[in-house]
């Protein structure tokens, strides 16, 4: 069954499937609810999620999402800083009790390589 997580950390394969079918659509000119697109298997339909060009919905929500440069996020409009807040509140909710203690456990290697222990 396939996961919900996908392989991009900056979206999700629900709360963004309206951008998913704009996307494919715009750049495949594919609909996805149709009996058609039913044929395609799920190595097909993540290849395809992956192709997708930053000029796509999906693509430009990604851009925001994925903004590291902070030259670059200080110049965000206010709409653009809304997505990217939204994105990174929602995803520090997701870290699980597993996940933060493996970030925690790395994190003192670390540290501990950098003082030298």
């Amino acid at each position: 069954m396939p996961s919900r997580e996908s392989s991009d950390p900056y979206y999700d394969l629900f709360e963004d499937w309206d951008l998913i079918v704009s996307s494919f659509l715009s750049q495949y000119g594919l609909r996805i609810r149709t009996k058609e697109f039913e044929t395609v298997s799920w190595d097909e339909f993540r290849a395809l999620l992956a192709g997708l060009s930053p000029e796509t919905a999906l693509g430009r929500i990604v851009a925001i999402r994925s903004e590291t440069d902070k030259n670059v996020i200080k110049h965000f409009s206010k709409e653009q800083m809304r997505i990217y807040n939204e994105w990174r509140d929602s995803s520090a909710k997701k870290i699980t009790a597993e996940n933060f203690a493996d970030q925690m456990a790395d994190l003192e290697r670390m540290m501990a390589a950098i003082v030298g222990g």
